[in-house]
């Protein structure tokens, strides 16, 4: 049995409570643009402000509330009065944990992100797959263009979860019917 199946959406839930703030409406702000701020997210997930990582991970998810995806594809933090542009390595999240629950007859795939997100997997929260010769990396939508992308071992375990509809294979998730990419012959 793989950890996803392990692990309740209750369990998820109850973790994300504790993780902290929902975000607020940034998509309701339109403030000025105040330019760059030297902030980057890695790739694995870490913030770094000035080239230094940021510990204090109550910063991080506050951070995290008022992070924006504008329409050029910038990333940017923004309140009221402000707007600031920072970079981003590749998804601004990463899904650290998932359950997977069976309910009306259906999967339901829920996922938790290193910043406390909670998401079900459906038609409002695609999951979308970029292939290359190196596999496929898994990307969740989490709110506003903002997306998490799985851990390499919840990537192992999604991939356990294919099945084949119609000679295409994909993953299922409230009632949401995701394909797989065709992967490269030499893979």
């Amino acid at each position: 049995m793989s950890q996803a199946s392990e692990i309740s959406l209750e369990a998820l839930a109850a973790r994300a409570e504790r993780a902290g703030l929902s975000a607020p409406p940034v998509e309701q702000w339109n403030p000025s643009d105040c330019g760059a701020m030297d902030l980057r997210i890695r790739q694995d997930g870490t913030w770094v402000h000035e080239g230094q990582p940021i510990h204090r991970e109550a910063l991080v998810r506050l951070f995290a509330t008022i992070l924006r995806r504008e329409a050029d594809g910038r990333f940017v933090l923004v309140t009221p009065v402000e707007k600031l542009t920072i970079e981003v390595e590749d998804a601004p999240f990463l899904a650290v944990e998932m359950s997977a629950e069976s309910r009306d007859g259906a999967r339901h795939l829920a996922f938790r992100t290193n910043v406390g997100d909670l998401v079900e997997a459906g038609a409002e929260h695609s999951l979308r797959f970029a292939s290359d010769a190196d596999g496929f990396r898994p990307y969740l939508l989490v709110r506003g263009g903002l997306e998490a992308r799985l851990t390499r071992s919840l990537a192992f375990d999604l991939a356990g979860l294919a099945e084949e509809r119609d000679g295409q294979w994909g993953i299922a998730s409230g009632g949401a019917f995701f394909p797989l990419p065709d992967m490269p012959d030499h893979v």
